[in-house]
Parts: C-alpha cells; sequence; structure tokens
C-alpha cells in the first residue's frame, strides 16, 4: 500500500514539473518572438510615440480648456454690459411712454405732445420718433416726419386695441419693420391710451432705429463674427449684429437660445451652431424680466480660439516631425528583417487566399455574395438529412421578381444588377441566421427554413419578404418598386428530395404569378397538375395565331346624358380547338411573360381598326374604337412604327383610335412613358388611363401627361350606390366623386367602367361623370351582334 502511495506522489509529481516546463517554455517563446528586430524596434518606436503624443495632447487640451474658460468669461462679461445698455435704453423709452400716456389722458392727444416738446420732456427725435394715434388709427401727432393716415392695418394697432395689457406690463414691442424710404430696420414700442371709463383711448408710440440697441459693437471684443442682438420672446430678432452686418426679423426657438438659469449669477454660455447663419459660437442670453425681450452675446469660435487652435497645430507639427525621426529610424533598423518576414508571410498568405476564392468562386455567386446553387444544393441536402433524423419539418420558398426584365430593358443590366445586390440585401434581413438565402440565377432566388417552430412559420417569412421587397428602391435617380412571387413547400409533406422539394417549390411560384404577382402560394397536387395545363396553353398560344384562332368582342360606350354609343373597346378572345373559349385571364399573362402579346397585340390593333373603318363604310356614324396596351407592348420598341404602319394600311382617322394604358403603368418610368405618348400624341391617338384609382395618382403627376380621357376602375363603381344610400357621407363613392373632379379639373373624359346596376348608372349621371360602360348597358359582343345594335340606334 505504501508502495502505491509513493508511486502516486511520483507520477504527480513528475506531472508538475513537465507543467511548469511547458510554462517556461511558452514565456521564453514570447520573450523570443518580441525580441526579434521585426517586433522589437516598432515595440520601440511605438512606446516612444505613445509617450510623445500623450504628451502633446494633454497639453492641447489644457490649453484648449484654459482658452474655452476665458471665452465663456468673457461672454458673460459683455452680456452683462450689453443688458445694462439694453436696459437703460428701454427705461428712457418707457418712461417716455408713460409721461407721453400720461400727458395724452389729461390734455388730449395733439395738445399733449406739443407742450411736452416745448418743455424739452421727450427724446431727442434724431434717434426716436414719438407719435400718437387715436382710436380710429388717425395719426393726431408725431415728432418726426409726416405719417401714413391710419394705422389700423398694423398689428400692434389691433393688439393694443383689442387685448389691453396689464399695468406691469403695458408696453408693446413690435417686430422690427423696414423703412420704405430709408430702408433701415425700425422698432417700434407702444403703449395703450385709455379713456376716463377705460375704453381704447388711442396709442402712443415710440419708433427707434433697430441699429441704436447693437450700436455698441466692439470688434475689438466681439471680433468680426461675433453676435449682439435683441431677442423678442416670440422668437423673432428685433436686431441682430455680426460684424458690420444688421439684421431684423429672423424667427428661431426662443428655448434653443435662451437657456433657462442653473441657479447661479452667471449666465449659462453655451457652445452651439447658430441657427440663423450656421455659425458656432459662445452663445449666452438672458430674458430682460420687465420686458417681453432678451439680450444675446455670441463669440465667434473659430474667431476666439484661433490662436490655441494655431499653436495646437504647431504643436501636433512637431509631434508630426519627431514621430517620423523616431519611425524612420525604427524602419532603417528593422527594414531587411521586416522584409524577410513579409515575403514568407506573402507567401503564404497568398498560397491560403488563392485556395480560399477558388472554393468561394465555386459556391457563391459572384453579384449578390449569396450561396449559388451548388451550394444551396448541399445545404438542402443536409438540412434534409437532419430532418429526417430530429423528425423535423423544413421549407423551401422558391422566389422569382416580378418584370425584372422590363427594368434590365428599360434601365440597363447596370440597374438590374444593382436591383439584384439590394433584393439580397432585403432578403438576407428577413430571415433567421440559421436560415439560409440563395440565388440561383437570373431573379431567382431561394430560402431555406430548416427548423421550422410553427406551421405557420414559412408563411410569416413570406410575407415578411414580401412587405421589404415592396419598400421603394431608387434606380437612376428613379423611385421603382419591385414585387416577387414567392412558391413555398415544406419537408416531408411535398418531397423528400432536393429535386423534388425545389421543383414543387418552382410550381407553387408560377402559380402565385397566375394570381396576380405579388404573393405567395403553396404547394399542392392541384398545381402539379396547373403547370402541366399552363404548359399545354403556352405550346398552343404559339400557334394560336397563324391558326386564326384569336377573334374581338366590342364593348359599347355609351354618353351618359344621351345614352347614345360613342365608342367601342376591343376585346380579345381565344377559341381554342379543344378546350372552347379560354378566358383572357388565362393566356394573357402567358403571352405577356413569353413576349407573344407583342404580335397578338398588333393582330387586335389592325383587326379593331379595320372593323372600325368597315362600320364607317356602312353609313355608321364615326367612333372612337379603344384598345388595350399591356407593359410588355408599351416598352416595345417599334409601338410607335407599328401604330403608324397600322393606320396607314388599314386608313383609320387616328383620332378616332383610344389607346388604353394602366395607371401603374403610367407613373412606373415617367420619362420614358413621357417620351412613348409624345409619339402617340403627335400621330394623333387619343390616350386613356384604364383601372385609374388603384394606384392613387396625385393630380400634379397627371398633370405632366397628354391624356384624353380616365377610366375609373370598377371596384370603386360596383358598390357606389349601396354606399351612398346607406350614408352619403361614406364609401366608395368618395372616390368615384374625387375622380370625376379630378378628371373635369384637368379637362378629360371620365368613363365609369363596370356599370352594372341602374342605381349605379343613376349616381354617375347625378354627379355628371362622361360616359359609361358595363353590363347593364352591353355586354362584350362578337362582332354581328354589334353591327346590329349600331344600326338599331336611332
Amino acid at each position: 500500500m505504501t508502495a502505491l502511495t509513493n508511486s502516486f506522489e511520483d507520477t504527480t509529481a513528475m506531472h508538475a514539473r513537465v507543467a511548469r516546463r511547458s510554462a517556461g517554455a511558452m514565456v521564453l517563446a514570447a520573450l523570443a518572438h518580441v525580441t526579434e528586430p521585426v517586433v522589437l524596434f516598432p515595440l520601440i518606436a511605438l512606446l516612444i510615440m505613445s509617450a510623445l503624443w500623450s504628451g502633446t495632447i494633454r497639453l492641447i487640451n489644457v490649453e484648449r480648456a484654459d482658452a474655452q474658460n476665458a471665452v465663456i468669461a468673457s461672454a458673460r462679461e459683455l452680456l452683462g454690459t450689453y443688458e445694462s445698455q439694453v436696459l437703460r435704453a428701454l427705461h428712457e423709452i418707457d418712461q417716455t411712454l408713460k409721461v407721453v400716456q400720461y400727458a395724452a389722458q389729461i390734455r388730449g392727444g395733439g395738445r399733449a405732445l406739443a407742450d411736452l416738446g416745448e418743455r424739452a420732456l421727450l427724446p431727442s427725435t434724431l434717434v426716436f420718433v414719438v407719435t400718437l394715434v387715436d382710436a380710429r388709427g388717425a395719426v393726431v401727432a408725431t415728432t418726426g416726419a409726416a405719417q401714413p393716415g391710419s394705422v389700423t392695418d398694423q398689428a400692434y394697432f389691433a393688439t393694443l386695441r383689442d387685448h389691453p395689457p396689464d399695468d406691469n406690463h403695458g408696453i408693446w414691442v413690435d417686430r422690427s419693420r423696414r423703412d420704405p424710404q430709408s430702408g433701415d430696420w425700425i422698432l417700434r414700442f407702444s403703449r395703450r391710451l385709455n379713456a376716463q371709463d377705460g375704453s381704447f383711448n388711442g396709442i402712443v408710440t415710440v419708433a427707434v432705429d433697430a441699429a441704436y440697441f447693437v450700436s455698441t459693437y466692439d470688434p475689438s471684443k466681439l471680433g468680426k463674427h461675433g453676435v449682439l442682438g435683441l431677442l423678442g420672446t416670440d422668437g423673432r430678432f428685433r436686431v441682430r449684429r455680426s460684424g458690420d452686418a444688421v439684421s431684423a426679423g429672423d424667427a428661431v426657438v426662443y428655448a434653443s437660445v435662451v437657456l433657462p438659469s442653473t441657479g447661479d449669477e452667471d449666465a449659462v454660455v453655451s457652445l452651439t451652431m447658430n441657427p440663423w447663419d450656421h455659425a458656432r459660437r459662445y452663445t449666452s442670453a438672458r430674458e430682460l424680466y420687465e420686458f417681453p425681450l432678451a439680450v444675446v452675446v455670441g463669440l465667434s469660435a473659430e474667431e476666439q480660439l484661433a490662436t490655441v487652435s494655431h499653436r495646437a497645430q504647431v504643436y501636433l507639427e512637431r509631434a508630426g516631425i519627431a514621430s517620423a525621426v523616431v519611425v524612420l529610424l525604427a524602419g532603417l533598423l528593422g527594414r531587411l528583417s521586416w522584409q524577410l518576414l513579409q515575403s514568407r508571410r506573402r507567401e503564404g498568405a497568398a498560397t491560403i487566399a488563392h485556395a480560399e476564392r477558388v472554393e468561394y468562386l465555386a459556391y457563391h455567386d459572384g453579384l449578390s455574395s449569396l450561396p449559388n446553387r451548388s451550394l444551396f444544393s448541399k445545404l438542402l441536402m443536409r438540412a434534409i438529412k437532419s430532418a429526417h433524423r430530429h423528425q423535423r419539418h423544413l421549407a423551401v420558398l422558391f422566389l422569382d421578381l416580378d418584370r425584372f426584365k422590363q427594368i434590365n430593358d428599360t434601365l440597363g443590366h447596370e440597374a438590374g444588377d444593382i436591383l439584384l445586390q439590394e433584393v439580397a440585401r432585403r432578403l438576407l434581413n428577413c430571415v433567421r441566421d440559421s436560415d439560409t438565402v440563395a440565388r440561383l440565377g437570373g431573379d431567382e432566388f431561394v430560402v431555406l427554413l430548416p427548423e421550422l417552430e410553427t406551421g405557420q412559420h414559412s408563411e410569416i417569412v413570406a410575407q415578411k419578404i414580401l412587405t421589404a421587397l415592396a419598400q421603394p428602391c431608387v434606380l437612376r435617380g428613379q423611385e421603382f418598386r419591385v414585387t416577387a412571387s414567392i412558391g413555398i413547400c415544406t419537408y416531408p409533406e411535398d418531397g423528400e428530395d432536393e429535386q423534388t422539394l425545389t421543383k414543387h417549390a418552382d410550381i407553387a411560384m408560377y402559380q402565385a404569378k397566375e394570381e396576380g404577382k405579388n404573393n405567395y402560394q403553396f404547394y399542392s397536387e392541384k398545381l402539379n397538375a396547373n403547370s402541366l395545363e399552363r404548359l399545354t396553353l403556352e405550346s398552343s398560344l404559339r400557334h394560336a395565331l397563324e391558326r386564326q384562332e384569336f377573334l374581338l368582342y366590342y364593348q359599347a360606350k355609351r354618353d351618359i346624358a344621351s345614352g347614345r354609343i360613342t365608342g367601342m373597346e376591343a376585346l380579345l378572345r381565344w377559341q381554342h380547338p379543344d378546350l372552347g373559349m379560354v378566358a383572357p385571364m388565362q393566356f394573357i399573362p402567358i403571352a405577356e411573360e413569353t413576349g407573344l402579346i407583342v404580335p397578338i397585340g398588333k393582330w387586335v390593333l389592325k383587326t379593331a381598326c379595320l372593323q372600325n373603318v368597315a362600320w364607317a363604310a356602312q353609313g355608321i356614324p364615326a367612333l372612337s374604337m379603344a384598345v388595350n396596351l399591356t407593359a410588355r407592348q408599351f416598352s416595345d420598341d417599334n409601338l410607335l412604327k407599328d401604330i403608324a404602319d397600322i393606320l396607314r394600311d388599314t386608313h383609320m382617322p387616328p383620332q378616332l383610335l383610344e389607346l388604353e394604358i394602366t395607371e401603374s403603368l403610367l407613373i412606373q418610368n415617367v420619362d420614358k412613358t413621357l417620351h412613348i405618348m409624345a409619339g402617340l400624341k403627335a400621330i394623333g391617338i387619343k390616350i386613356a388611363v384604364d383601372d385609374f384609382g388603384t394606384c392613387y395618382s396625385s393630380l400634379s403627376t397627371l398633370r405632366r401627361f397628354p391624356l384624353d380621357s380616365i377610366k375609373i376602375d370598377r371596384s370603386f363603381i360596383r358598390d357606389v350606390a349601396a354606399d351612398a344610400s346607406a350614408d352619403p357621407n361614406a364609401g366608395k363613392h368618395d372616390l368615384a366623386d374625387a375622380i370625376i373632379a379630378m378628371g373635369r379639373s384637368l379637362s378629360l373624359t371620365v368613363v365609369a367602367q363596370g356599370v352594372e346596376t341602374k342605381d349605379q348608372a343613376d349616381y354617375l349621371r347625378l354627379h355628371a361623370c362622361d360616359e359609361v360602360q358595363g353590363f347593364y348597358f352591353n355586354k362584350p359582343l362578337p362582332t354581328e351582334q354589334v353591327t346590329e345594335l349600331l344600326r338599331s340606334q336611332p
């Protein structure tokens, strides 16, 4: 037992010796590293420069503090002197007002002023002008030049007449006003005259050149950029002087200039940026006890601290020279050692950086720095394995930007790249650190949520992304808003491998686009079937034009007053050989995305023009023909040429053609829209805004565009009569009324679309809408039925 104990003690002692040796070796290694020339010389230089600069900065701070204290003391002294001077002048003025006030109430206005002048009881007329005004505002006597016959339009007259001040504060200090003849600022002090019964009997005023109150400005003490000022408690300067410049009338926040007292006798002096000229000054102000005024004194920080700033610059230059010498010596001594060490480090760092760069480029997107498709695939497979092991759920969100190609085509690929970088930044702000955001290419992004906290977490993230992307983005000086369509699928419900989850999220994303974009959709088996149906429609759509499967329906527009048909709107229909009549909402978005809308739109325009010309040849009175333009058509470079060619080939009068564009398209790219509209108006074509009211364009925005008519969106018409009958002061009819009023103010024709009931028609007729369109009057009809309708019209 004893032997075992001794053996254990020996082992413990051996381990302790080894630990001590290891610690000693580490200390020796650290000392050896420090004593290397490449470390030692810079360390010595750093210590010397630290002592040098700390001493220099301490000296500068001490001198600056002393100088600032001197400036503060000087500002307080100047404020006290200036306050005394101003108070003497104000007391003299107030005493004059009281004497004249008393004399006028005893002897009468004009006689009182003359008696006081004869007895030398009035101040010098070179500086002060005393004036008496009767109760009607007429000037009855003055010691200065002739005054206007009446002062009833002056603020001080109305104030003293309607709101008599109390006896202790009966003086009124008006705002300084320029003399129309001399251009000088004049400051007027006033008191009310009362009759025996206390009623208003006139006013006595003393007018003073405002510069009189700052005439004691001493440049030797205040400098060229100091301030003397007389500030009213209403925040208006009665007079202010800085150097030789005298001004008045500037408005400031009174509380920011006249600071509350700290309780001691000294005035508060603060270094602030003066709001009237944005100069930094040591400013002090004090409110005058008996008057609604405050005196202000300011000393320019730049001027007052110029000397100490110059000395500080000298100290810094000397410290800089000394530091340069120390650095030069240290650099000369350690140059060779440093070069050798740097050479070794560069070689190793270059090898590591190259390997890291190669790996980074292989797994990250070069534009957005997000993970690319390869890295996302690895991360998704890893997340699937983890979710399977821990019986968890995960979600994949497939995101595609709406109308991104339009921004690329309009502003260029450089602007598109900036937009993609901004989208990447916003997506990262919407997810947790444990989530992954990747860019698959183009305008496609994908988000991996590996740990779903609840079944609704993916929906919350999708809504957060839509909100973040909807915020405005400035590209090339113009504001744009980008939206996205998001498809969501979850593991294991919608797939158990990486390819299936990505494919199903992509299908859900296309469903979101079909639902009007700027929304999110969850994957379902029905969506998979819809995706196949969409592919079938797209394939058939590419041959529909050459197989002549399209046809046009026409819906009449009527004058609301007479009920006569004034025009037609051409509406596209697709007679599919297998599916029958396909609704426009099913194939128009596909045509827009694939670019097929451009040739289809040209066919619609030409067919509508030919039909309008045919009706005219049959003796039917001239009608306007409205044709809708999508965003893809409107941005087509050949739009103006194609329209001009169609009008020439069909012999359609340009003034009978009306092109309708949506309000959102109108404000999307204002400069380009104005250019295209100018070209259309040069041809003679009319322009209408369809679905107006959905984007809430301002009146100033509409004035910029050469429009002819606006069409109120059917959502504002649908319940307008019901709203009006339930509450005449609320409801959608308020917006309809506002749009009608806006259109009339711009001399535009206002068309209400979607009119389906008599109540709606009566309401629009009552509120002076110009034209109406909807099922209540006529549904969209094929050509033959429209022709019969036009012939039957009286």
